[in-house]
């Protein structure tokens, strides 16, 4: 039997979120499904890397610590769980939780979802000549790891088979909140307006307190930081819901904070690319309804394509960061002399025993605004001095090690506060995405231990969009009385995020109005220009004419992304920021908040 509604909470919105969400949920959000998102692609890399040191592990632990004092009262309120904390071993989560289970004298199916991990395959990759996604590149010669991201509808065959909790290995991060709506709605895979709105759901609620006012641009109107209120989403049959949280908890929701978080990790708002569905969010309606509370509607969807993305890792060569401060007069300047001096030492011992140079390295003056390049303003004389290093042979970067500290004595003066002692050398591993047929990812569910029927991935041929709609410029004369400059942030709020080596930037305005002379100052060269010390790829502007605003791919603008780059920021999480300075010209009788 169907239901009326469906009560989704999110507890995790990467590794390492806090342990308390859960209960909080639980305990005080009347929800149906409790869902926890761990996989951001960094977190791949580093359970790939914990898996080669002990093959026991590779899941998400934090998730059976989390879940271990809820198990009674999850039991017993009859909430279900699901949660991609299977990581690259689904199976030896799926014990753990057993194991945790049995300690506390219960039994709870617990179903696993596997067959994204597509390493087997990799010499058909290789015949194949698949190639990286963005760059183009050639398979590496060995991979680490390679696994496709599956869909909802396994995780739906294995709530329908009666699991207490679904454990998935890589699946898109909304399929934790895909599966479950499908499950109790019985959404078919035809459904496709009603898959992109369980999908937005679920993009809206899998970063946790991101879409209740963290990480908000005008972030002093968000109260309770110390007990921010988890997401919830309250979902119809039809596909709309409704964003909240827990009472009596910190935080803010209303159609900005959502917003914020609806252009987060996106590319082109008309073309969201999920496994089961094409989303096209790019005319979603957010309407407050209450407070904290927000309605969400509007997203459309097509049939996926035939073809899914795999997140492929392999090894390439090693990294170390030293970091230490500096302080006193021209600090900066005394910054940049101690780290050119470090490498220029390591370069003449790796010389004399017949070592490579660097393969890349960095130097970084925190406090300085060095991420900002040219657009620096910043005057200081206390500095966190970062000097990171790649090179393909371990021993090189242990003499980078071991060479940080004698700078102490050899270099500026005011050198102190050495960040954890001698730098850790570290493997490098570097992410590799690419297409692969989905008739080729054997998806398979088990529940204790038994097979479950499950739907293999389907598509056909992606469908070409329709032209978009010419947006109306400024009018001619507007600026025939007078012209003012203001910065970006007085008209609009932004949020950036990362896929691989690219960053994106949303922009959302304040009010319409502004956002005509928005458009005129932020074209795709202007926005270029302003992060051109940072970004080697072309940049794409996509119209979002639901949120009022505009969405920013910016390629091969993260040093590599990831744990492969040695940027402060390798995420692009500073970019939006950076982008609210940028000067807009406008007329100087429109109306602007200081």
């Amino acid at each position: 039997m169907k239901q009326d509604s469906l009560r989704i909470g999110c507890a995790s919105g990467f590794w390492g979120d806090t342990e308390h969400a859960a209960a909080q949920l639980v305990q005080g959000g009347n929800i149906d499904v409790l869902v926890f998102d761990y996989l951001a692609e960094i977190t791949m890399s580093l359970l790939t890397r914990a898996k080669a040191r002990d093959p026991r592990t590779g899941y998400a632990p934090d998730f059976v610590g989390a879940l271990r004092p809820l198990l009674r009262e999850l039991k017993a309120r009859g909430v279900r769980v699901v949660s991609n904390a299977g990581g690259v071993n689904p199976g030896g989560c799926r014990e753990a939780l057993t194991r945790a289970a049995e300690a506390e004298g219960l039994s709870l199916k617990i179903a696993t979802v596997a067959g994204d991990d597509l390493l087997p395959q990799v010499e058909a990759m290789r015949e194949a000549g698949v190639r990286e996604m963005f760059s183009g590149a050639p398979l590496p010669a060995k991979l680490a790891s390679a696994n496709a991201y599956l869909g909802a509808f396994p995780v739906a065959a294995a709530l329908d088979a009666g699991a207490d909790i679904v454990v998935t290995g890589r699946c898109v991060d909304s399929a934790v909140v895909l599966g479950p709506l499908i499950h109790a709605f019985g959404w078919k895979p035809d459904d496709h307006d009603q898959l992109a709105q369980g999908s937005l759901a679920g993009h809206i609620i899998e970063c946790g307190t991101q879409c209740t006012g963290g990480n908000y641009t005008d972030w002093r109107s968000v109260p309770g930081w110390d007990n921010m209120g988890f997401p919830i989403a309250d979902c119809a049959p039809d596909g709309s819901f409704v964003v909240e949280k827990p009472a009596r908890t910190g935080g803010l929701i209303d159609p900005s904070t959502v917003g914020e978080q609806v252009v987060y990790e996106i590319g082109d708002p008309r073309n969201y690319l999920l496994p089961d569905v094409a989303c096209d969010f790019s005319r979603i309606h957010l309407e407050a309804i209450g407070e904290n509370r927000v309605r969400v509607s509007g997203a459309r969807g097509r049939p996926p394509g035939d073809q899914c993305k795999v997140s492929a890792t392999y090894a390439d060569g090693f990294r170390a960061t030293a970091q230490f401060m500096i302080g006193g007069t021209d600090a900066a300047a005394k910054a940049q002399r101690t780290g050119e001096a470090l490498l220029a030492r390591c370069r003449r011992l790796f010389a004399e025993r017949g070592l490579g140079d660097f393969t890349e390295t960095r130097i970084e003056a925190l406090g300085t605004e060095s991420t900002y390049g040219p657009h620096a303003r910043a005057q200081t004389r206390e500095v966190i001095v970062r000097i990171a290093a790649r090179h393909p042979d371990k021993d090189a970067l242990e003499i980078f090690s071991r060479e940080m500290a004698p700078m102490a004595l050899a270099s500026a003066p005011a050198i102190t506060g050495f960040s954890g002692g001698r730098p850790k050398v570290t493997s490098v591993i570097r992410l590799f995405s690419l297409l692969w047929p989905k008739a080729r990812v054997p998806v398979s569910v088990e529940l204790d231990g038994e097979p479950v029927a499950c739907p293999q991935m389907r598509g056909a041929e992606p469908q070409a969009l329709p032209a978009e709609e010419t947006p109306v410029p400024p009018p001619a004369d507007a600026l025939a009385d007078g012209a003012r400059s203001v910065p970006l942030l007085r008209l609009a709020q932004g949020r950036s995020g990362d896929k691989g080596d690219s960053a994106n930037i949303g922009i959302l305005a304040r009010r319409p109005e502004y956002l005509p002379w928005i458009r005129a100052a932020l074209t795709e060269e202007a926005v270029a220009r302003w992060f051109a010390h940072l970004v080697q790829g072309p940049v794409h502007r996509y119209e979002w004419p639901g949120l009022s605003g505009f969405n920013f791919l910016l390629e091969r603008a993260l040093g590599g992304g990831g744990i492969a780059s040695l940027r402060i920021d390798p995420q692009g999480k500073a970019y939006a920021q950076m982008l609210l300075d940028f000067p807009v010209t406008v007329p100087a009788s429109l109306e602007v908040p200081e």
